[in-house]
């Protein structure tokens, strides 16, 4: 038996072993994303999987598979899903679990992986870093080391979302898009859709345009390692070393991948957010960006997004909504210089009421040295239902002897 035959028949035992464990997670058509992409878009939510990502399959099945041994102590590296993931499935198993993540892991992925049962371990700037030391604590502990990506019992757990795929879909899939970080999740879905569909299915990567490292690999015919990691949006793909066994893997049984960049996907995670009512962290609406902004054709074909995984900080969430609310012309900055007198704020107000602008901050300064003496400038953040209001405001209060403009928010 090849590994590859060995990773699907190990697939379909870990639907067995997982179908007390974990969710069958929705697979939802999408109208607004196949209108906006013109193929038939559907979403498989694993955003909405234990732990908030597809981690957890993996994770339980590559315990479950020690034995006796996993009575020792587990210990992984992760930037924060991978964590999850296997902090759940130690405490299910009864066992204890170590795990190292980066500093820069989201504060959420932190206190969601102690909240699951793990010891933490804040180390390195990225998930290499972080591996480094878990592999030195392994042996140090004798605890079992947990690989996030390259292990054929995770690839194979990894696997058995496209089983569920299969089951769920009205009509065979043309495409199906996965997101790339070490690659364990797209090497255990190709194989399986492989094997199930062979070439009738295209299985399509999406990487991080600043961490590409399969997409040269595979132009290369080696494995790539990628020397410098900057920090992202999509964290949960931010991996700089490609695995042996996930390298051939997406050699054989992916047919394309694509690169996307952090503005691409936060305009997929707040299109999510607005029309899916679906939250997904950047590495999760990873797949999304690449079919909406037309990194693959995928009109009149039945398209399978897989949106991995929902662990994002608020805060995050709050400054990306910020951000495409601006881009959009949904949010506007007005600046102007008023007469430092009574009534006259009022007036601006008035102007802005009058055309349904919502206020949502104000800031007045009249002792910079950019004005005359006698004058104040303002600042008005205003939200609009309709962008093309704006510039007949400005008009409205140039008018009555004003100076106003757009600025930047």
């Amino acid at each position: 038996m090849d590994v590859s035959e060995q990773v699907y028949q190990d697939s379909i035992k870990a639907l067995d072993i997982l179908k007390d464990v974990i969710h069958i997670t929705p697979l939802d058509y999408s109208r607004t994303f196949s209108e906006l992409s013109k193929g038939k878009i559907f979403l498989k939510l694993e955003n909405l999987q234990k732990t908030g990502s597809f981690k957890i399959r993996g994770a339980y099945y590559k315990i479950w598979s020690l034995g006796d041994e996993k009575f020792k102590g587990v210990i992984a590296a992760s930037a924060g899903n991978h964590a999850q993931g296997v902090a759940l499935a130690a405490t299910l198993q009864k066992t204890k679990s170590i795990i190292v993540m980066p500093e820069t892991a989201p504060i959420a992925k932190i206190n969601a992986t102690k909240g699951y049962g793990a010891e933490v371990i804040l180390y390195g700037k990225n998930f290499d870093d972080a591996m480094s030391k878990a592999v030195e604590l392994s042996k140090e502990k004798g605890y079992n080391l947990i690989h996030a990506y390259d292990d054929l019992k995770i690839i194979s757990g990894q696997g058995t979302i496209s089983h569920e795929i299969l089951q769920q879909m009205p009509v065979k899939p043309d495409i199906v898009v996965i997101p790339i970080g070490g690659g364990g999740l797209i090497s255990g879905n190709a194989i399986v859709l492989k094997k199930r569909l062979g070439n009738k299915v295209k299985v399509i990567g999406v990487e991080p345009s600043y961490v590409a490292k399969y997409s040269r690999g595979l132009k290369e015919g080696k494995p790539i390692n990628i020397k410098e990691a900057p920090p992202g949006l999509m964290d949960g793909l931010i991996v700089k070393g490609s695995g042996n066994y996930t390298f051939e893997f997406i050699k054989e049984y992916v047919d394309d991948i694509v690169k996307v960049n952090d503005s691409e996907v936060a305009r997929s995670m707040f299109l999510l957010l607005e029309r899916a009512k679906t939250l997904a962290e950047g590495a999760g609406a990873a797949s999304l960006a690449a079919v909406l902004e037309n990194k693959i054709d995928v009109e009149n074909k039945n398209v399978v997004v897989l949106i991995s995984g929902g662990n994002v900080d608020i805060t995050r969430i709050s400054n990306i909504l910020n951000y495409e609310l601006a881009k959009s012309g949904r949010i506007i900055k007005l600046t102007g210089i008023i007469p430092d007198l009574p009534g006259w704020l009022d007036k601006v107000l008035e102007k802005l009421a009058a055309a349904k602008l919502n206020v949502i901050d104000i800031r007045h300064d009249r002792i910079t040295p950019l004005i005359d003496p006698g004058t104040a400038l303002i600042e008005v953040l205003v939200e609009t239902p309709e962008p093309s209001v704006i510039d007949e405001v400005i008009g409205d209060l140039n008018s009555i002897g004003l100076k106003f403009s757009k600025a930047l928010p």
